[in-house]
């Protein structure tokens, strides 16, 4: 009998993680495969929220943990970062030796994974290639680890479409669709009852569901625009019984600045709470039972259509990522915010279309995986012109 195929997956927030969760099942689950896991990031960072151990309550077990994140989030704090990723998840995979290792997103701690398996020679798949937002250089981080990839697991066509045009393989491009319908459908959401007596909170009737993460790359101030948005948000609480649930921003540079800024928010306003991490049992739950998601976190692109819940979507972050027509895109400006609010609490689910998938993403992942893995020169990459088809 062979040995199982050893196949990593390294993650590094929260965010990214619930999505590799039905992904890390399937492996794990395979007799054929033997999951390996390296946990990097936030994940390790106690102001972030530990959210390793959320890996772990899940039932994997974490091979490797690299310690990246410093006591600065500036560019120099987050650059440094990524130089410490590679080094230390190079290492980690040196002791691993997997045979395939397995990313997803535009994180910069997923570059520096990406770069480590380029040199070492691994063959690395990537899920949710293709996209494109705005405001940060998460585009950036994610076309350069789709130039380091073998395998590209794109979410929608706009998406496979946008990767042959880097001059990717057509025969290593699938369209699958997200996991986070799966996660949607895989997971028991909890009541509001449930949501109050675990968190220790009182909702109102009406729940907001906020988060608002960095702008790395937008000439604007993400400070400024937060602030314009918790301006709204006071008008908001004031003319109705409102609870604001705030998620803190993640772990790019300038997301400190933000997360003070909305604990002096919730410090001032008793029916506003701030969370380092719900979980995504918690998270998904609480989305289900808001009125709206707002701010400018992909999860309102992704898994808030699916639960029938209307986004907010502010500013450039998420601009130019396909969504559907329960995402109202505003400016982050407090006429285009309120505007956006009110289109929201208006806003009928009939007749949505809904655009990543049908909820059978890791099956095709996985088949697809065990499919190829065996490719000779998996690793060895081509450059095919998009207008002629010739391999460069």
């Amino acid at each position: 009998m062979s040995e199982p195929r050893k196949i990593c997956v390294v993650t590094g927030t929260r965010a990214e993680y619930g999505l590799l969760r039905c992904v890390m099942q399937a492996i794990r689950d395979d007799p054929d495969l033997l999951l390996q896991v390296v946990a990097t990031g936030a994940h390790l960072s106690p102001e972030f929220g530990l959210t390793y151990r959320e890996i772990v309550g899940d039932g994997f077990t974490i091979d490797h943990k690299v310690e990246i994140l410093s006591q600065s989030d500036t560019p120099l704090g987050v650059a440094r970062a990524i130089g410490l990723g590679v080094a230390g998840i190079a290492g980690a995979l040196d002791q691993l030796r997997p045979d395939m290792i397995v990313v997803l997103g535009d994180r910069y701690e997923i570059l520096a994974a990406a770069q480590a398996a380029m040199v070492l020679q691994i063959p690395l798949a990537h899920l949710s290639g293709g996209d494109n937002g705005g405001g940060t250089y998460d585009n950036t981080i994610r076309h350069c680890i789709t130039k380091i990839a073998a395998l590209h697991f794109v979410t929608h066509e706009e998406a496979r479409r946008r990767v042959l045009q880097l001059g990717e393989r057509a025969d290593r491009v699938f369209s699958y669709g997200s996991t986070c319908v799966e996660n949607i459908a895989r997971t028991p959401l909890w009541s509001r009852g449930a949501l109050e007596q675990d968190l220790g909170i009182a909702l109102a009737p009406t729940i907001f569901l906020v988060t608002f993460h960095p702008l790395t790359m937008d000439g604007a101030s993400a400070e400024t625009q937060l602030r314009t948005l918790l301006d709204v948000l006071e008008r908001e609480q004031r003319a109705r019984p409102l609870s604001l649930i705030f998620t803190k921003a993640n772990a790019d540079n300038g997301g400190r600045a933000l997360n003070a800024m909305l604990e002096a928010y919730v410090a001032r306003h008793p029916r506003s709470h701030l969370f380092d991490s719900l979980g995504l049992v918690r998270y998904l739950s609480m989305m289900k039972h808001a009125a709206a998601v707002v701010g400018n976190s992909s999860s309102g692109i992704y898994e808030a259509p699916y639960l029938d819940t209307p986004t907010v979507d502010i500013g450039s972050r998420q601009r130019g990522r396909a969504a559907p027509a329960s995402v109202l895109r505003c400016e982050a400006e407090e006429r285009s915010i309120a505007a956006a609010i009110g289109a929201a609490l208006a806003f009928s689910f009939d007749g949505l279309e809904l655009i990543y998938g049908g909820g059978e993403t890791s099956k095709l992942v996985l088949a697809k995986i065990k499919e190829l893995i065996n490719t000779p020169d998996l690793n060895i990459k081509q450059f095919i012109d998009i207008e002629t088809g010739a391999t460069r």
